[in-house]
């Protein structure tokens, strides 16, 4: 996919709009969890996310390859959108965005704050993207796909900063949406030749990346009926497949219910608050604490882009009353 000088220069490019986001044991989180445990929070960044990375690399070579580009076109349930506004914004490019019906209201705030066109088409990612390939070649707009390349070597400069700063962990969970994380972590890991292993995390109700990394081959589901929304993929992309089945150990699913006890723990243990996809890391070694014990484990807290009403109905305190 890239190298490390490559992988350098995204950092570079990256650095011109993100400062480098912290990892951090918290004691508590390694109390819970029985073991050593270091947090790389991506949700500190300018869009709450670690997506805003690829966007910027993605942005960057876009203009200098084709810098008469008249706008750009995507679908998105949230992060990637942002994302690509943010960069967009910083070119002079105009970005039209499509999201699905239902999607998160403070996600599509902050995508028009951004200075995005936003369109609601459809009743999920799916419905939207293709809607937005349409309208990519009858208005004559670039269309940036959830996964690409240079997308990868945007969102791994936080897994090179994270690997540089622990090169000890045994394991790393990360959650999977399209694979760009996934995948950029894997790379980096190769690149440093470093021995981590790689765990992917799903949704149980979205687990398209575990059914084809079983099945050998790209598997889709009809449904990503999941509240952790930037885990909500029904169709694999081919190519993130490939790394994963190369490079990942294993995907881990999670319910719903674990992923909002892992909200709540992040934000009693830590006092950071995280969406869905966030919190899924968390989630998954929670699911798999007797496995950790004398390992020293990575979570990637994605992002912290989580509607107040979800919180409140999902994980609030009528929630965390009734689980304690």
């Amino acid at each position: 996919m890239f190298d490390l000088g490559q992988l350098e220069r995204a950092q570079a490019i990256v650095g011109t709009a993100v400062p480098p986001t912290p990892a951090h044991a918290w004691p508590l989180l390694s109390e819970r969890l029985g073991t050593s445990v270091l947090v790389k929070h991506e949700n500190h960044t300018p869009t709450g996310a670690f997506k805003v990375r690829g966007g910027l690399v993605y942005l960057d070579r876009l203009k200098r390859a084709q810098p008469d580009t008249p706008g750009i076109i995507s679908a998105t349930r949230g992060n990637h959108g942002q994302s690509l506004a943010f960069a967009a914004r910083r070119h002079g490019v105009p970005a039209t965005i499509y999201v699905p019906h239902g999607n998160s209201v403070e996600k599509n705030r902050a995508m028009r704050a951004f200075g995005a066109e936003l369109v609601e088409h459809g009743q999920d990612f799916q419905a939207a993207r293709e809607e937005a390939v349409r309208r990519a070649e009858s208005a004559g707009l670039h269309m940036v796909p959830s996964f690409h390349p240079d997308l990868v070597l945007g969102v791994a400069t936080y897994a090179l900063q994270l690997f540089r700063a622990a090169p000890d962990l045994d394991l790393l969970y990360v959650p999977i949406g399209q694979g760009s994380g996934i995948c950029g972590c894997i790379r980096v890991r190769d690149l440093l030749g470093l021995r981590t292993e790689i765990v992917g995390v799903q949704s149980t109700e979205a687990p398209s990346y575990a059914l084809s990394l079983a099945a050998g081959t790209v598997v889709t589901t009809e449904t990503a009926n999941t509240r952790a929304d930037g885990m909500a993929t029904r169709i694999p992309d081919a190519d993130a497949l490939a790394v994963i089945r190369k490079g990942a150990d294993r995907i881990v699913q999670v319910t719903d219910d674990e992923v909002g006890a892992a909200i709540r723990t992040y934000w009693t243990d830590t006092h950071n608050l995280a969406e869905g996809a966030g919190a899924a890391a968390l989630a998954a070694a929670l699911q798999e604490r007797d496995r950790l014990q004398g390992k020293r484990v990575g979570l990637v807290l994605s992002g912290g882009n989580i509607d107040f009403d979800l919180f409140r109905q999902w994980v609030g305190t009528d929630a965390a009353i009734a689980e304690r």
